[in-house]
């Protein structure tokens, strides 16, 4: 498995909509467990194909951080939202800053697995958290993106120091 370079802001891939995914072939393979290496490599608990300068709706994620607990999600897409909670995050792609992202604390979304296969899923709070931040990668939107204007002036002038 390689380690791919994980593109950080400004990079204008990370503010494009990334396209859906037809193809779940052996290339296809090694790029979902290339992101899933990346990702743990990183320290992070997801990881959107964009952010490895890849514009396709693919995202991966380890809540619990633990090796062979992790998902990989093809053309995600949310069907249901729900309950409302502010929390910190921060992203692989703007690295040394965090902020205080409003999200909903359950979602219920559709998605194909690695080999496309279609599932819907729930999931809550932490989990629920990661897949909307990636989600939200994959629609060309960062985490500076769902702050108010003056935060975002905070955020980026601290990024720019780093």
């Amino acid at each position: 498995m390689t380690i791919l370079k994980i593109r950080t802001y400004p990079d204008p891939i990370l503010q494009k909509k990334a396209e859906p995914v037809s193809r779940f072939g052996t290339e296809e393979q090694r790029l979902f467990d290339d992101m899933i290496k990346t990702m743990y490599t990183a320290d992070g608990v997801g990881l959107a194909a964009p952010q490895v300068g890849i514009s396709k709706r693919i995202l991966v994620a380890s809540p619990t951080m633990t090796q062979g607990e992790e998902y990989v999600f093809i053309n995600p897409e949310i069907l249901e939202a729900r309950g409302r909670e502010m929390g910190l995050e921060g992203c692989l792609s703007l690295p040394g800053i965090s902020g205080e992202i409003p999200r909903a604390k359950v979602v219920r979304f559709r998605a194909l697995d690695r080999e496309g296969k279609p599932l819907e899923i729930e999931v809550k709070d932490f989990f629920a958290r990661i897949i909307q931040h990636e989600i939200d990668h994959l629609n060309g939107v960062l985490l500076i993106d769902r702050v108010d204007f003056d935060k975002r002036q905070e955020l980026l002038a601290s990024y720019q120091r780093l």
